[in-house]
C-alpha cells in the first residue's frame, strides 16, 4: 500500500522552506503545519496534489469531525480542527499558483476547507482559565523543600518566573550573566536565551515582593559562591544523572549545562503544586498572574505601558487582552459595586433611617432660614 507521492514530499519540502524562510515560522510551528498536511496526504490516499478537488477537502472535514483525540478519548477539539484545517487552506492557497497545479485548481477551490461560521466561532472564542494567586504561589514557596542542591534549584526557579515574569523556555537557556542582582534587571539575549521571537530585551523584577527576589539573589549566591559557577554557566543547571550511593542511576547533583527545552521546569512546577495541595498551573500562566497584578497597581497610563513593555509586550493591548482579563467573579463583584455607587449618587439618602433623614431636611431648612 503507498505509503507517499514522491511528488507530493517535494512540493511539501518546498514549502515548508517556505513557511520558515520567507514567513519566518519558527520550527515547531512549521512541524504542526507539516503534520496537518501529511495527515490531509494520508487520508486523500497519498494522490497527486496536482488533482486537487473540493470533494476532497470536504472528506477532509469529515474525517477530522470523526477522529479521536488519542490523549482524552474525546472528539477532537473545535480549536485543533480549525488550525488544521487553515494550515490546508493556506497551503493549497500557495500551491495555485506554482507551475504544474495553477493549471490544475483555482485559487478559491482553497475555501473548501473552511469551517462552518458557528464552528469558526466556537474554536475562536476566548475561554476564562483560572490564574494562580500571589497568595497561592508563596504558599507553594514555602512548602517547597530546600536542603538538596537541586531542591534549592526547583525553589528559586519557581521564585524567579513570577519575579522575572519570563517564558519558560528562555529561563530554561539562561545564564548566570544575564541577572544583575543589583540593577534587579533580567537581560534576555537572544543570541544565546531561547525568546518568543529571538527578541532581545532587558526587563527588571516585577513588585512581588522581597521575600521571592531574597530566594533568587541567595541562590545566585549559592551557585557562583559554593558551586563557583561563572558567568557564562547555566543560571538554572539541567540535572546531573549517575549512580547514587547505592549504585542505582539516579538524580546525583547539578550539571554545567542548560536544559534543552522546558519540559524539565513544567515537571518541576506539576510536583511544586501537587506537594503543595494545589491545582497545577503551568509556567506560562504566571505571566498571567503579573498581567492580572499590573492592572491593579498601575495607576497611569505609562505606568501600564511599562508593565506591559516588562512583558515583552509591543503592545499594551497585548497585555490588556491576552494577559489581564477580569475574572469572571471580579467582574460581577466590579459591575455590583457601580450600581451601588450609582444609585447611591442617584439618591443621597439611601441607607438613612426615617429620622436621620428627617433630622437633615430640618437642617437644611434651618439654614435655608
Amino acid at each position: 500500500m503507498r505509503k507517499h507521492h514522491p511528488k507530493n514530499v517535494r512540493i511539501k519540502h518546498q514549502y515548508l522552506i517556505y513557511l520558515e524562510e520567507a514567513k519566518r515560522l519558527s520550527p515547531t510551528s512549521a512541524d504542526q503545519i507539516a503534520a496537518a498536511i501529511d495527515l490531509f496526504d494520508a487520508v486523500n490516499g497519498y494522490k497527486d496534489f496536482a488533482l486537487f478537488h473540493p470533494e476532497q477537502a470536504r472528506k477532509f472535514k469529515r474525517h477530522l469531525d470523526a477522529s479521536i483525540n488519542s490523549k482524552t478519548g474525546k472528539q477532537l477539539s473545535k480549536a485543533t480542527i480549525y488550525s488544521r484545517l487553515m494550515a490546508l487552506k493556506d497551503f493549497f492557497r500557495w500551491l495555485s499558483d506554482k507551475p504544474g497545479y495553477k493549471s490544475k485548481f483555482n485559487y478559491t477551490d482553497a475555501d473548501y476547507f473552511n469551517p462552518s461560521n458557528n464552528d469558526g466561532r466556537i474554536a475562536n472564542a476566548s475561554r476564562e482559565k483560572p490564574v494562580p494567586t500571589l497568595e497561592q504561589i508563596r504558599r507553594v514557596l514555602a512548602s517547597m523543600p530546600s536542603a538538596s542542591d537541586i531542591e534549592k534549584r526547583d525553589r528559586a526557579l519557581f521564585a524567579f518566573t513570577i519575579l522575572s515574569g519570563a517564558r519558560d523556555d528562555a529561563i530554561a537557556s539562561m545564564l548566570v550573566k544575564h541577572v544583575d542582582l543589583e540593577r534587579r534587571t533580567v537581560f534576555h539575549d537572544a543570541r544565546s536565551v531561547r525568546t518568543k521571537n529571538r527578541k532581545t530585551i532587558t526587563s527588571t523584577f516585577f513588585p512581588v515582593g522581597d521575600d521571592i527576589q531574597k530566594i533568587v539573589a541567595d541562590w545566585i549566591a549559592f551557585l557562583t559562591k559554593e558551586k563557583l559557577f561563572g558567568p557564562d554557566d547555566p543560571l538554572f543547571p539541567a540535572t546531573q544523572n549517575g549512580f547514587n550511593e547505592n549504585k542505582q542511576f539516579a538524580p546525583v547533583g547539578l550539571s554545567r549545562k542548560c536544559w534543552t527545552n522546558p519540559g524539565a521546569i513544567r515537571r518541576i512546577f506539576r510536583r511544586a503544586f501537587e506537594g503543595a495541595g494545589l491545582p497545577y498551573y503551568n509556567p506560562h500562566l504566571f505571566r498571567k498572574t503579573l498581567g492580572v497584578l499590573g492592572q491593579r497597581v498601575c495607576k497611569t497610563h505609562e505606568e501600564l505601558k511599562a508593565w506591559s513593555q516588562n512583558l515583552a509586550h509591543e503592545n499594551v493591548l497585548t497585555t490588556l487582552t491576552s494577559y489581564g482579563a477580569v475574572a469572571s467573579h471580579r467582574q460581577a463583584e466590579i459591575m455590583n459595586a457601580l450600581a451601588k455607587a450609582d444609585s447611591a449618587a442617584a439618591n443621597p439618602f439611601a441607607g438613612l433611617d426615617k429620622t436621620a433623614i428627617k433630622a437633615l431636611l430640618l437642617a437644611l431648612q434651618d439654614a435655608k432660614d
